[in-house]
């Protein structure tokens, strides 16, 4: 009887064992693509935040390829990819075919993360629109003002205080969607050129068609890619997408 327990008690840890060396595996595999085609205006924060990516990835065992080529948005490549980042594009920036394959792998359980200018992208492509959650209107210059984080409970932004000074670009919104789940308000109070009330919306994010989306409107300046407050947001937006830790 002990025998038959033994080898019992065994099996399981075995079994146990293996499980987490395949997790762990899953894990380390895990790869994104950094896309930053841009159609319109090219922001100068661009190499900054690949940079800043590209460590994220190294420290967090996950890989990151970046490109400007929409051309690698096929059906077979974007299989290889835990989640796709579109890091401040602009304008049109793939066409009828590359957005099929898009459409196809987000549909397929695909992760997405837009950054800053994502919103300012593919104004003729609805789903698109959806995806990011809402599309790029205008925005003021420059300055100061102060976020309120919503929701301090999600993984991108359980760390920030409950009310965050901080300067940046910040937009106003347009088609911003009904499902999202907002996790950082702008207070249109502390500066000037608000447009979207006392519900701004400038990070959240929703499941949409069959994948996972998050978005932050943060990211124009070159200092948010060595800020270790927006990185560690940024850092539970990929995870999220990624699928490796749930949102809360």
């Amino acid at each position: 009887m002990n025998k038959r327990i033994n080898q019992l008690a065994c099996c399981l840890l075995l079994l146990f064992s293996v499980n987490a060396i395949s997790s762990s595996a899953i894990a380390q595999n895990k790869r994104i693509l950094v896309f930053s085609k841009t159609a319109g205006f090219y922001h100068q924060s661009i190499p900054a935040g690949i940079a800043a990516l590209q460590k994220l990835g190294a420290e967090n065992k996950f890989a990151v390829d970046t490109t400007k080529d929409a051309a690698v948005f096929t059906a077979a490549n974007l299989k290889q990819y835990a989640a796709v980042v579109f890091l401040s594009t602009t304008g049109d920036v793939l066409n009828g075919e590359q957005q099929k394959a898009f459409e196809e792998y987000i549909q397929a359980s695909g992760g997405f993360v837009g950054i800053h200018a994502a919103t300012d992208t593919e104004y003729e492509w609805p789903w698109y629109g959806k995806l990011v959650g809402a599309y790029f209107l205008k925005h003021p210059e420059q300055q100061m003002a102060t976020l309120q984080v919503v929701d301090r409970r999600n993984i991108s932004t359980r760390h920030l205080p409950a009310t965050w000074a901080r300067k940046d670009e910040w937009y106003n919104f347009k088609e911003i969607q009904p499902d999202l789940h907002v996790l950082i308000k702008l207070d249109e109070s502390t500066y000037k050129g608000g447009t979207n009330g006392n519900d701004h919306p400038i990070a959240w994010y929703h499941n949409y068609d069959g994948g996972r989306a998050f978005y932050t409107g943060l990211g124009h300046v070159d200092a948010s890619y060595t800020d270790p407050l927006f990185l560690k947001h940024l850092l539970g937006g990929l995870q999220y997408a990624i699928g490796i830790k749930r949102t809360k």
